[in-house]
């Protein structure tokens, strides 16, 4: 383990310590439960805490380019302080609630590329903090996601990558300071109007926020179209998405969308999004008909600002561990060789 090998921070004959998950497969919104499993070292060690967190890859924008950094997302303390014996052996169980926005890394068994979480074991020991052993974990999607997912599929849609974008979405509530978005190559049919089509979903106990961007290459709106709806997890299982995602789809390629809002013009929709009118288009609504929010515009359109606290290391992120970031090139240092053996999706 990685852990293993940075432990000699705390000198010589030091204990050892292992993070074994119950399974590395979990959902948003679920638990990850496992055991931390210690060794005593040489001699007597006070240990302070023993804390587990969550952790992603993430694309943080800084003037005219991006960098990749690696930020915790949620954090659960396993142990207060208590002294381990010189060879004593003892184990903690913990669980750690999963927040109900965390991307998701695997889809039916296979490995979207660009994504990378993990859980972090940090051990104090007189004052001194190692975060050294990370595991990665596998998050699959959501029954609901899942649907969504494979109605693209259907329509002939090609998975291209996925990452994590540091900030918030317009007008969506998020917990977590990034957001996912999942691209995906158009099909033959769509191909010459539309160019990637990036979806994202921010998740909650009550249902689904779910905003596709696609790159409209052709026609009298050309720019991004931003189709955004809610649903609950109950309506997004007996919606039948690859009828509804193709008529908007089809609208966009044939029509430019559904036309200018009530204004004359596309801008902020009555729900904080961007489209026309309370009245127009997709996305299932509470009473099972389709609520869209449609625009044309510059792709962050639907965005505002970074997240507390991540944007402002943006900068010094790819010098090291800073704020709690890791420079991209030490975060895939830490992944290498804990992925798990599999084709990416």
């Amino acid at each position: 383990m990685v852990f293993k090998r940075m432990l000699g921070a705390f000198g010589v004959g030091a204990p050892s310590v292992d993070t074994v998950l119950s399974s590395p497969r979990i959902k948003p919104g679920g638990q990850l439960a496992g055991q931390v499993r210690l060794k005593g070292g040489d001699f007597d060690a006070e240990i302070e805490h023993i804390t587990l967190g969550l952790v992603a890859r993430v694309e943080i924008e800084h003037g005219d380019g991006e960098h990749g950094g690696l930020g915790e997302f949620s954090r659960v303390q396993v142990s207060g302080p208590f002294t381990l014996r010189e060879g004593e052996n003892r184990t903690l169980d913990f669980q750690i609630p999963v927040p109900w926005e965390t991307p998701i890394s695997e889809i039916d068994g296979q490995h979207l590329s660009g994504m990378a979480l993990g859980v972090r074991t940090e051990l104090a020991i007189a004052k001194a903090v190692d975060k050294g052993d990370l595991d990665m974990i596998a998050v699959e999607p959501l029954p609901s996601q899942l649907r969504i997912l494979q109605a693209l599929l259907r329509l002939g849609f090609h998975f291209k990558s996925a990452d994590l974008e540091a900030g918030h979405l317009y007008g969506v509530h998020q917990d977590l300071p990034f957001y996912q978005e999942i691209e995906f190559y158009p099909p033959a049919q769509h191909a010459g109007v539309l160019g990637e089509v990036e979806l994202t979903f921010v998740a909650s106990p009550a249902g689904l926020e779910v905003i596709l961007e696609a790159d409209k290459r052709a026609g009298r709106y050309s720019g991004d179209a931003i189709g955004r709806f809610h649903v609950s997890h109950d309506d997004a299982l007996h919606t039948d998405w690859s009828s509804e995602l193709d008529r908007w789809l089809t609208g966009l390629a044939q029509h430019g969308g559904h036309g200018p809002g009530p204004h004359g013009g596309y801008g902020p929709g009555p729900h904080g999004g961007y489209g026309p009118g309370s009245h127009g288009g997709y996305g299932p609504g509470s009473h099972g008909h389709m609520e869209h929010h449609e625009g044309y515009g510059h792709h962050d359109d639907h965005r505002r600002g970074g997240g507390p606290g991540w944007g402002t290391v943006a900068a010094a992120g790819a010098a090291g561990l800073v704020g709690g970031f890791v420079a991209a090139e030490v975060a895939e240092e830490i992944f290498e060789g804990d992925e798990e053996e599999g084709g990416d999706w």
